[in-house]
């Protein structure tokens, strides 16, 4: 995920453009650059590192002129560097990307025999070249953007410039969000997202998918698919400059919660593909002979990604059949641990500088054992430790309470445990076609979770008043009741406990009473009756039930007090589906308490001390 912003005005270009990029900066910090023409040439300055570096350049090393655009970068393609900073030029195209380009080796393998060379790591710098190569053939910058469209496979929000056209700025934008600002007359703003030109314009165009949009100083055109003019709707945003940082939601936790399909997307783009059973994973810095050669699988976690770490064992025993132990990074040194060079690592970390898990991760690879990482934050200290990184993409997560981090670091997991079971020949290509499938489906099925959230609200407007909360799952479920009662207890202060449904016998029994609320993961899996034997004794007991099950499912329904309805979905995804309405529940509980959701008390988002 990168922010990008293109502007066409009579404004400095330079003061726009980095005020743009300091509202863009929690889409990608590891590196930045931007690109302004001034008398039919590009003046470029990048640097890698978080944006205040590009700032120290431009101090050192101005540019002047009123048309230009500038970048934000999250690696994906390519570590982090000046040279792999964007825009990437080619010839007279200099361009900026958001999105994967899934089919950039096979473009870039064409592009070397024609003669073009590259300087980058990056998929992006592909696209340059290609528009670069049609308008040395005659086509116009219009129609080489266009042809070159056609023949990319992957997501795009894309900012193009010709040196030679100075009023001219195109853009385009397949399954990665771009906007238009219209400001005072002959001035455009093309971003990521809304905030990065409010200051400047509250009246907005949001581009859709396949659009292509053409700016010049007189007049703004869009073209749909079919390269046909479209007409467009501009709509005025009535946030603030805070409110837009917010995206108009109430507080970060609820934006960061609704972002979730999209994370999820980010994370998934370019590692699956439908119809195919493979997970292509060449960043995570591992081969495939040593990736599957292990015997054992530690996972190394803290807190909520802990609970991640439990599903891990879950994904991995079941889909590469290797065995799995999950600890806790606070706990895992103290006991001189077995691990050794036939053990992998997997370290996960929203930050990667989680300090009690950064010290196991050494305590392990001190032993001899491999170590990598999953991680939210390129260059982290966890990262520079492992030996390989598999990046979630979920962006930058404000509130305290993880929410779109965790579940990408179960995408995350996913992937490598289909990745290890498809080496090891324990996924069939039938099965993993499927299982991709699967996963490809995932975000849709979120937003449908999401809309119910007016449906959440009204269950937390019955129990917000509730001293206790007990949260009750079996299997892969067991995890996300620990993970919902988590979620409660840090934004709420209510205090709750996550079960094995099966354990409640063995002592939480003797609390329930009607005024007990119990959130009970009741979905169809194997063991759906055993978990409906269990809510059945919370009934009998007067308490009062919160059912998180299918539509279809009668007998939970006829139990619960309250119920929230998920898509039906295959067991191993479920988990993903029901953190959902257990973040919602926290949140509307928190919010009807007056607590401070995005930064409760007591709590920091990057836990550094042990």
């Amino acid at each position: 995920m990168c922010g990008i912003i293109g502007y066409l005005g009579s404004k400095p270009a330079v003061d726009v453009i980095m005020e743009g990029l300091s509202r863009l900066e929690y889409r990608g910090y590891d590196s930045a650059g931007l690109a302004v023409i001034k008398d039919n040439s590009f003046e470029i300055r990048r640097a890698e590192g978080k944006l205040v570096k590009l700032a120290e350049r431009l101090k050192q090393d101005p540019v002047e002129g009123s048309v230009g655009m500038g970048h934000t970068r999250w690696a994906t393609h390519g570590k982090p560097s000046e040279t792999n900073a964007h825009p990437h030029v080619a010839g007279d195209v200099a361009l900026i990307h958001n999105g994967i380009i899934e089919n950039y080796l096979e473009i870039k393998a064409d592009l070397k025999e024609e003669g073009h060379t590259f300087s980058s790591e990056t998929d992006t710098e592909i696209v340059a070249h290609l528009v670069e190569n049609l308008l040395q053939k005659g086509m116009d910058l219009h129609q080489a953007v266009r042809k070159s469209l056609q023949r990319i496979r992957g997501s795009y929000a894309l900012v193009i410039m010709d040196r030679n056209q100075p009023d001219l700025i195109i853009g385009a934008r397949k399954e990665s969000p771009l906007v238009l600002g219209m400001g005072e007359e002959g001035e455009f703003f093309l971003a990521s997202d809304v905030p990065a030109f409010l200051a400047h314009t509250n009246r907005v165009v949001f581009l859709e998918d396949n659009d292509l949009i053409e700016l010049t100083p007189d007049q703004v055109r869009i073209f749909d698919k079919n390269d046909l003019v479209k007409d467009f709707k501009v709509e005025t945003i009535s946030w603030s400059p805070a409110m837009a940082e917010k995206a108009g939601y109430t507080h970060f936790m609820q934006k960061e919660i609704f972002e979730q399909p999209r994370a999820i997307i980010d994370t998934l783009a370019g590692r699956i593909k439908s119809g195919s059973p493979e997970v292509f994973l060449p960043d995570i810095g591992l081969e495939d002979e040593v990736f599957k050669s292990f015997d054992r699988v530690v996972m190394l976690a803290c807190g909520t990604s802990y609970h991640a770490g439990l599903i891990g064992k879950f994904l991995f025993e079941g889909l590469a059949r290797i065995p799995v132990e999950v600890d806790l990074g606070s706990e895992f040194r103290y006991r001189d641990p077995l691990v050794g060079p036939k053990d992998l690592v997997v370290a996960i970390s929203q930050s990667g500088e989680t300090a009690d898990t950064l010290a196991a991760l050494k305590e392990a690879t001190s032993k001899g054992a491999t170590a990598l990482a999953i991680c939210n934050v390129v260059g982290s200290s966890l990262t520079r430790e492992a030996s390989g990184t598999l990046y979630t993409h979920a962006g930058l997560e404000i509130g305290v309470a993880s929410t779109k981090a965790f579940t990408t670091q179960l995408v995350a997991l996913y992937l490598l445990a289909l990745h290890m079971g498809r080496l090891r020949g324990n996924v069939s290509d039938e099965k993993g076609i499927e299982l991709v499938d699967d996963l490809i489906k995932l975000p849709g099925l979120l937003q449908e979770v999401l809309d119910k959230e007016e449906e959440i609200k009204k269950i937390a407007e019955d129990y917000c008043q509730a001293d206790d909360f007990l949260y009750l799952g079996r299997g892969l479920c067991y995890p996300i009741a620990l993970e919902g009662a988590l979620k409660l207890k840090e934004i709420s202060y209510i205090h709750a406990e996550g079960y094995p449904a099966g354990e409640m016998k063995h002592g939480p029994i003797a609390l329930i009473d009607e005024k007990m609320p119990v959130v009970v993961l009741a979905n169809n899996t194997d063991v759906f009756e055993k978990v409906l034997s269990n809510m059945q004794e919370v009934s009998a007991r007067g308490g009062k039930l919160i059912a998180l099950t299918e539509e279809d499912n009668s007998a939970a329904l006829a139990l619960a007090d309250s119920a929230v309805m998920i898509p039906a979905a295959p067991q191993t995804l479920a988990p993903v589906l029901l953190t959902i309405p257990l973040q919602l529940l926290a949140y509307h509980i928190s919010v009807l308490r007056g607590t401070d959701v995005d930064q409760p008390r007591n709590l920091a988002k990057s836990v550094t001390v042990e």
